[in-house]
């Protein structure tokens, strides 16, 4: 009789919480969750515009302040992952260095031979791009090697200026934690629900014994 009674008074206790209440604060948990990450996310992209823009200026102090910034958000931050990008800019600018510097440079056939492959590429890509970099070597790449030798343009190494900084799992900020609350409450409903089946399932079995 004495367990039966033990067994009522903890369904009891159970009940003054609903769970139909865990589950609501469970939903509003999850939306304040979804907003900090989200406040994360947008945290990231404008880093990475800023450094977009720094690398358009072309002040390298700037693009390695630039790019610090969004490593060290990047890393304290979840979903603040950033994805592949590039220094494209700076990539452009340094393959115009090196063209300029070889330009000077080699034979009187090499320069020659320089000079009709900007007057193939120039009119079909105006400028300076991966594309007119393509266009150059390949007419370089037309003439027999010991005439080209002192014409090969080098280009920098484009791993150089290729980023990606990732985010950890869980971070100790507004996201984390909410998310942190979140998980307890899921937890605290499921716990809820089996102690009620199991205290049920005990009481059914204690009438069924009488």
């Amino acid at each position: 009789m004495a367990d039966k009674r033990r067994v009522k008074r903890s369904i009891k206790q159970l009940q003054t919480v609903k769970t139909w209440q865990l589950v609501i604060l469970l939903i509003l948990m999850l939306f304040v969750s979804a907003t900090f990450l989200r406040i994360n996310n947008t945290g990231m992209i404008e880093r990475r515009n800023a450094v977009a823009s720094a690398d358009k200026s072309g002040n390298i102090d700037d693009i390695t302040a630039r790019i610090y910034d969004l490593q060290r958000y990047a890393a304290a931050h979840m979903n603040a992952e950033t994805g592949v990008f590039y220094l494209q800019e700076q990539y452009n600018r340094d393959v115009q260095k090196q063209a300029a510097a070889a330009s000077g440079t080699g034979s009187a056939k090499a320069l020659e031979i320089r000079k009709a492959a900007d007057a193939v590429c120039q009119p079909q890509f105006g400028g300076w791009s991966p594309a007119y970099v393509r266009c150059y070597v390949n007419e370089l790449n037309k003439h027999p090697a010991d005439e080209i030798s002192s014409a090969n343009l080098i280009l920098p190494n484009s791993a150089q200026y290729r980023y990606s900084f990732t985010s950890p799992l869980w971070s100790p900020d507004f996201a984390g934690w909410s998310l942190l609350v979140s998980a307890t409450i899921l937890l605290a409903i499921i716990l809820r629900l089996i102690s009620l089946g199991i205290l049920r399932l005990l009481l059914k079995r204690h009438y069924r014994e009488m």
